[in-house]
């Protein structure tokens, strides 16, 4: 009986690990301007490399939400609502197979105590060297920072379209 129980709670703490976020680089958790470059910087790289998904898991909360919106080919907005895990399995074998550099180019902050807002205008390019980008956009990220971290809680994202071109106070002064 004593080894049935060993068994099981052997399995429910390797259960529990295994499903526990990466411990974060202290240096990419210890600021706003670290948490948001390293953000950029995991999701991007050339054609055929591999991402480090374990450091994205570590930059986010553990309810933490990925969430693409953009009108549909009816006109119709909406919107994706993706764990880590969904964008991983989802976005991340394009990103590699084509190559994708984001940039921020730009950022607009609020924050109030332990809770920050991030506006973050964003260049896309499939190389980092390309002359101009395949796509432009808002990042809208919600921040949280505890004692020990900051944590990205929500990634909200819209690409730039004809419709909705990019105001001018979101844009870089050399764009």
């Amino acid at each position: 009986m004593k080894y049935i129980a060993t068994i099981i709670i052997l399995i429910f703490f390797s259960i529990n690990v295994s499903a526990q976020a990466p411990a974060p680089k202290a240096e990419d958790v210890n600021s706003m301007d670290n948490i948001m470059a390293a953000l950029y910087d995991v999701i991007s790289g050339p054609k055929g490399e591999k991402r480090d998904w374990d450091r994205m898991r570590s930059l986010f909360h553990e309810n933490a939400k990925l969430m693409p919106t953009g009108k549909n080919q009816q006109g119709e907005v909406q919107m994706r609502y993706w764990s880590i895990e969904d964008y991983i399995s989802q976005a991340g074998a394009g990103l590699e197979r084509d190559g994708f550099f984001e940039v921020e180019t730009h950022r607009v902050v609020e924050d109030y105590g332990t809770i920050t807002h991030v506006f973050s205008t964003y260049d896309s390019r499939r190389n980092l060297n390309d002359e101009k980008p395949f796509a432009r956009g808002i990042n809208s990220i919600q921040l949280l920072k505890d004692d020990r971290r900051w944590y990205i809680m929500n990634v909200l994202w819209m690409g730039e379209t004809k419709e909705f071109p990019l105001p001018e106070k979101y844009l870089s002064k050399k764009q």
